[in-house]
This record gives C-alpha cells, sequence and structure tokens, in this order.
C-alpha cells in the first residue's frame, strides 16, 4: 500500500479547483466537440480539421501564422494538424515564400470533403443550436467571443 500518496493528498486543499476556468471551458469544448465529430464522420474528418478546412477556405492562400491567429492553436499543434492534412491530400503547403511563410491551400479532393462536409456540421449545429436555444446560443457566442480576446490579451 503507498501511505505517502494519501497522505500527500490529505494535505492538499483542492477547495475551489472545481470553479477552474480552463477546466471547465475545456470540459464544455471536449463535449461540444464530440457532437460535431459524430456528425461528420461520414465525410471522414474531425471538428478540427473541419474548422482548420474552412478557416483555409476563408482566407487561401492563408499563412501558417495567419490561420494560427484566427483559430487560437499554437504553431506546434497547428504544424502537427496541417500535416496530418496535407498526407490526407486535403492541403497543400507552399515552399516558404518572402518573410519564409508557407502559404496553404485547399487540394480539390480538400474541396469535395468540405463540400461533402458542410451538409453533416449545418445539421448538427442546427440540432445544437435547437438543443440549447438560439437566443441562448448567439449570447454565449457572443460571450465566448469576449472571452477570447479577454484572454489573449492576458498572454
Amino acid at each position: 500500500m503507498h501511505s505517502s500518496v494519501p497522505q500527500t493528498l490529505a494535505n492538499l486543499d483542492l477547495s475551489g479547483t472545481g470553479y477552474c476556468a480552463s477546466l471547465n471551458c475545456r470540459r464544455a469544448a471536449r463535449a461540444v466537440t464530440r457532437v460535431y465529430d459524430m456528425a461528420l464522420q461520414d465525410a471522414g474528418i474531425r471538428s478540427t480539421q473541419f474548422a482548420i478546412l474552412v478557416a483555409i477556405a476563408k482566407i487561401q492562400p492563408a499563412s501558417i501564422s495567419a490561420l494560427g491567429e484566427v483559430l487560437v492553436i499554437d504553431r506546434s499543434t497547428l504544424t502537427r494538424s496541417l500535416r496530418l492534412l496535407q498526407k490526407d491530400r486535403m492541403i497543400s503547403i507552399s515552399k516558404r515564400a518572402a518573410k519564409r511563410q508557407r502559404f496553404l491551400e485547399l487540394t480539390p479532393h480538400g474541396e469535395k470533403i468540405l463540400e461533402r462536409s458542410l451538409p453533416l456540421w449545418r445539421a448538427a449545429h442546427a440540432k445544437f443550436v435547437a438543443t440549447v436555444g438560439s437566443e441562448y446560443w448567439l449570447k454565449l457566442r457572443f460571450e465566448l467571443e469576449a472571452l477570447t480576446h479577454t484572454t489573449l490579451a492576458m498572454s
């Protein structure tokens, strides 16, 4: 028996940790992500990949740094995700251009995946909004935007 573990835990004050903003935001994000991931299964992508494809489609050719800023994803996590999308032939990544930037574009295959996934996403989103209520969702979305901007200013 490991008597040191219970003794250590007995001395820790864990009160208030359930109110942790990070814990609660990540928990909610995982629950919402699960709903969208299930909906996008038939398109063969996850909601994280869908978000990246949509962002690239909206701003292409997109620099990796601009995409990271839009999606608030750190460069190493984004690079791993982009490599997978490139391996699956959904995006192309340019050679280094001026100012050492690399640019992203959807491939024809990526466009087809996005085209196939949009109706699935729309159905999942409509169901989500219907479940939580459109008024609540609009207010929450506004609050999430504000929270994102406020916390980015902290770092």
